[in-house]
């Protein structure tokens, strides 16, 4: 979905006709290929079915290449490019793209509009009655009951995007009140446990030690995270800012895999004065068995969600590998990991 999935000769312009009052969805390039909708070569395809509802966003996300006063592309989220297709016919190619086992969900990406709950209730409804399966809502969802509502209309789950770790950084980010959101999704993950996500993209400002122990809360509530690195967008407001260094994004990774799997805390681990991961609470030998396969380096989010190249080029680095890792490839970072891991003492490590 980057890089050469956007060259020139991509077919995307939907010059199809259809009813005026038929609705348009927005698919991710790479997901109208996977449906049939478009010709476009693919380094690796999406497994997940990409959906977008409304048009330019009235909130503020200084990175979003949909906020309110973007100069991004209005057919643009991150580095994808969505073209609008009748959102009837996207709905039959996803339908059948589940049965032939060639997505594994769909995912619907709602900005905030005039009438957008409606809207994604009338989506989710639509597609949910031509296929059983799992969809996915994330949405600024203005209460629990819309929350019961999208659920009760056939969403497998709502993911409710924090984006930013602390409070601080999401006003800043978002320009928005934390703690409605905050007691929101705690409020839904325990009124529909097992049903809510949430999203975090680690460089907007963030330590290592504050990005893993809101993981840890986040986990502890029951809720799915959605991991993602800054992605610089030509045309949003923060199209100047550097994305996260790799290496910190793979520490990340590593203490979010972990704490995911239950077998190290964010408590347990260790962080420099400068707030970086040191330690991750877990000796360097069983490091190597647990995180030895590259697993934990793969896109983090919805089960059967690997959004190739959302975060980057295809020519790399990758921030998030949406395939299987070779062995080679998961030992080199691996290697790159521990490196920086154990027994550096220019950084003071203090336990949580």
């Amino acid at each position: 979905m980057g890089g050469r999935m956007l060259r020139a000769g991509l077919e995307l312009a939907n010059t199809e006709t259809c009813e005026a009052s038929e609705p348009l969805w927005r698919v991710s390039s790479g997901s109208a290929a996977v449906l049939g909708l478009c010709t476009l070569a693919m380094d690796v395809a999406p497994t997940t079915a990409y959906l977008m509802l409304g048009d330019r966003c009235q909130r503020a996300c200084a990175f979003c290449a949909q906020a309110r006063d973007s100069q991004a592309s209005a057919d643009a989220l991150s580095r994808v490019v969505w073209p609008p297709f009748a959102a009837g016919k996207v709905a039959e190619a996803v339908a059948r793209a589940f049965r032939e086992e060639r997505i594994a969900r769909a995912c619907f990406q709602v900005t905030v509009h005039p009438g957008y709950i409606e809207r994604a209730l009338a989506a989710v409804a639509m597609l949910r009655s031509l296929s059983p399966m799992p969809i996915c809502v994330s949405i600024a969802a203005r209460s629990i009951e819309d929350v019961s509502a999208l659920l009760k209309a056939g969403a497998e789950r709502v993911t409710l995007a924090l984006d930013a770790a602390t409070p601080m950084l999401y006003h800043a980010v978002k320009g928005a009140d934390w703690e409605r959101v905050w007691k929101l999704l705690a409020c839904a993950a325990d009124v529909f446990p097992g049903r809510i996500g949430t999203h975090l993209i680690a460089g907007l400002g963030e330590s290592e030690r504050e990005m893993a122990e809101r993981m840890q809360t986040i986990y502890d509530l029951g809720v799915t995270i959605g991991l993602f690195a800054l992605t610089p967008v030509r045309g949003s407001a923060w199209e100047n800012r550097q994305p996260p260094e790799l290496i910190s994004y793979r520490r990340v990774q590593a203490a979010h895999w972990l704490i995911v799997q239950g077998v190290a805390r964010a408590e347990q681990m260790a962080y420099g004065l400068d707030g970086r991961i040191v330690d991750l609470g877990i000796a360097e030998d069983t490091l190597r068995i647990l995180l030895g396969d590259g697993t934990a380096f793969r896109t983090a989010g919805c089960p059967g969600c690997n959004r190739p190249y959302y975060n980057e080029r295809p020519g790399g680095p990758l921030y998030n590998h949406p395939c299987t890792l070779t062995s080679d490839k998961a030992r080199a970072e691996l290697d790159a990991l521990l490196a920086t891991l154990c027994g550096d003492n220019s950084h003071h490590p203090e336990t949580g």
